[in-house]
């Protein structure tokens, strides 16, 4: 018998070396590589179409805001970015436009560093951070997610636009277009100000690639959170 039990056991224990060792940890890929997104057509087709989408959105509105929010469009220049100390001397003097009052205007701001003016002064270096941040979203898609994850494909498109979007400003004008001031006026309480010395709850001033970014990433933090841990092989010899 203990032959027989000795040999029942390498075989129990060959199967299910393709899932976990004996310690528990997994051994080899449990995951089927025809279910990864990047072997599926309409995960391909969720990711192109809402990435196209949400830099075609981000671009406009951007153009719109800047021929409009001002009085009269304001064309911003390269050369005159580049070559300009202070960015805030190339957008003419504006009164906030507002959408919702306490809640949303919208105020023209040339923004020379990363999300919400971080960073001021470092273009190239965002530049070649943003595209090794869109290859990474791209490995995401690929590497991490399944065809049917429609949700995680949503908010990977949502990163690669809010990423292009803002990279094409860089290039082209040589800082960020934004427009979006959240919660204008509404001031933190009990005295506390931020580091460079305002109080205002939110006084950045973004854009619709921004709120892609934060909209993406939230989707990714919830997934992660909810998606259940791998079941482990529970079995014993």
């Amino acid at each position: 018998m203990g032959p027989l039990l000795d040999r029942g056991r390498s075989r129990a224990r060959t199967a299910g070396d393709a899932v976990v060792s004996d310690a528990g940890t997994p051994t080899a890929s449990t995951i089927d590589p025809a279910s990864m997104a990047w072997r599926s057509p309409r995960a391909w087709a969720v990711l192109t179409t809402m990435a196209v989408v949400g830099l075609a959105i981000d671009l406009w509105t951007k153009v719109w805001a800047f021929k409009t929010v001002a009085g009269s469009p304001v064309v911003v220049s390269r050369e005159e970015v580049l070559s300009s100390g202070w960015l805030g001397r190339l957008i003419p003097q504006h009164d906030p436009v507002t959408v919702i009052p306490n809640i949303l205007d919208f105020t023209l701001v040339l923004n020379p560093g990363a999300v919400f003016g971080m960073g001021a002064g470092k273009r190239w270096f965002f530049v070649v951070f943003t595209g090794a941040a869109l290859a990474f979203g791209l490995m995401l898609f690929a590497r991490w997610t399944k065809r049917n994850d429609t949700w995680a494909h949503i908010s990977v498109a949502l990163l690669l636009a809010g990423g292009l979007g803002n990279l094409y400003d860089r290039l082209v004008f040589g800082c960020v277009r934004d427009f979006i001031h959240p919660l204008p006026g509404v001031r933190l309480p009990f005295g506390i100000r931020w580091p460079g010395g305002g109080n205002e709850v939110w006084p950045w001033v973004s854009n619709v690639a921004d709120l892609w970014l934060i909209i993406g990433i939230g989707i990714l933090v919830l997934r992660t959170l909810r998606t259940p841990p791998a079941p482990r092989n529970t079995a014993t010899s």
